[in-house]
């Protein structure tokens, strides 16, 4: 199967860099898979899961929390505000996330911005539950 170039930047270190089969995205708009030859698209990212499928039955899984994706034909870059691979990710780390986001929400009176980390809270919670965590 063809592949193309994918980056993921963390704040901290590049978490992955290689030439990958397909990327599920955690789009704001929805849940995207790229595959060779997608259309050039800027998207934004929500709290989830990132699926890169290397090759077949084979692949990571990376917890991202907010950035963005540059979307090409021959690449996708990803900039994340927070990220980390699965298997650095504990109960008490997403627990530590959900507590800080929950301060955020606390400190602002701006009603738009509550409703955006309520958001937040909610994504975490389910990405909890559905790592098993």
């Amino acid at each position: 199967m063809a592949t193309f170039q994918f980056d993921f930047v963390g704040p901290e270190r590049t978490l992955y860099s290689g030439q990958v089969e397909a990327v599920q995205l955690p789009g704001t708009e929805g849940e995207m898979t790229i595959l060779p030859g997608h259309a050039p698209v800027l998207t934004s990212l929500k709290v989830g899961v990132i699926l890169v499928t290397e090759r077949q039955n084979s692949g990571k899984r990376i917890l991202v929390r907010g950035g963005f994706a540059d979307i090409g034909p021959t690449g996708v870059t990803v900039i994340a505000e927070r990220a980390a691979p699965i298997e650095e990710v504990t109960p008490a780390s997403i627990d530590r996330d959900i507590e800080a986001v929950e301060l955020q929400r606390d400190a602002t009176e701006d009603l738009e911005r509550r409703e955006e980390l309520n958001g937040q809270i909610v994504q975490l919670q389910e990405t909890k539950v559905a790592l098993g965590l």
